[in-house]
């Protein structure tokens, strides 16, 4: 072996035996959730955070920042310094429904940000009041088609996933679906129990409550597979109706940067975090909120968000859907 390549290997050798923190700054990262503490975006950042900062031996805040449908955390990230000291919780409705759906704002999330790594997605659960008579996506689909512009669904708001998800359906299926838009998905689901509104596009875990005690039947998932959580229900695709194949709404989970972060911390940390989002703990708990593992470095999260923002800019504007 030449001497420059002993003299490289002993480099390598000796930076792989310094400790973490060591190789790391020792201020603290900061994650920000653009959402209130408590739902699925605040659980997964927690619980990142406590395994990046056990593996970084660095500390790893979460900072809750809501507001503005996610605007307000999100353009604060755009807006950091970009040194690997502040990042971004980002997920499908903020990196890619949001620069399509909200007028007037002064950066593009898509452009001022830089994907460090995703790991997790989760669907929707199509459900119906429990004392419907449809009872599969096809029951669903011949009932709008025979009352056109009679069947309501609920929404935790207008242009969260659960609105776009309706409108990509009645676009896939030529049918006309009336949205009812709720201040948040408890309320929907209340409401559809109650048999005020006729089907919800829903996040999982609270459907899910309400599936199990028997007030709600889940008809269907919108993922490419099944849910661990609800093995027996299938996915939309799975209706047997051609114009349903192929058919997936999820919403996607990352991590992400302001623009000009260095490389190397960025890969760096897109390895520490698949790392972490790799382990049984994290993935049990993923499970928990109704999500399965999504793996991927930078490449692929940009690739993922390059092809989602195509296909809901263009639910957006068929819909009209637009929030000032």
């Amino acid at each position: 072996m030449d001497r420059a390549r002993r003299g490289l290997l002993l480099g390598l050798v000796a930076a792989a035996a310094l400790p973490a923190h060591a190789q790391n700054d020792a201020r603290p990262i900061r994650i920000v959730v653009p959402f209130a503490a408590g739902g699925g975006n605040d659980v997964f950042a927690r619980q990142m955070a406590k395994g990046l900062g056990e593996l970084r031996k660095q500390g790893v805040i979460v900072d809750n920042k809501p507001g503005a449908g996610g605007n307000l955390g999100t353009e604060q990230v755009v807006r950091s310094a970009a040194d690997g000291s502040t990042l971004l919780l980002g997920h499908t409705g903020t990196v890619s429904i949001n620069p399509a759906l909200y007028k007037g704002l002064k950066f593009d999330a898509r452009k001022d940000l830089l994907p460090v790594a995703m790991f997790a997605s989760s669907a929707l659960v199509l459900v119906v009041p429990a004392a419907s008579k449809i009872r599969t996506v096809a029951d669903l689909v011949a009932e709008a088609k025979a009352r056109p512009g009679l069947l309501d669904y609920a929404s935790s708001g207008s242009g969260t996933g659960g609105h776009l998800t309706g409108e990509l359906f009645a676009e896939r299926t030529g049918t006309r679906i009336n949205h009812i838009p709720y201040k948040g998905t408890n309320p929907g689901l209340t409401d559809l129990a109650g048999g005020q509104v006729q089907m919800m596009f829903s996040v999982v875990p609270p459907a899910l409550a309400l599936v199990k005690g028997g007030r709600l039947r889940a008809i269907a998932v919108t993922g490419a597979k099944r849910l661990p959580s609800l093995p027996d229900v299938p996915t939309v695709a799975e209706s047997g109706l051609r114009e349903l194949a192929g058919f997936e709404s999820t919403l996607t989970y990352g991590v992400l940067a302001p623009r000009g972060t260095p490389d190397a911390f960025v890969k760096e940390f897109s390895a520490q975090m698949l790392q972490v989002a790799g382990s049984a703990e994290f993935q049990a708990r993923l499970g928990v909120e109704g999500a399965v593992p999504l793996l991927g470095g930078p490449a692929e999260y940009a690739a993922l968000i390059a092809k989602e923002s195509a296909l809901w800019a263009g639910i957006v504007k068929a819909s009209g859907a637009t929030v000032e």
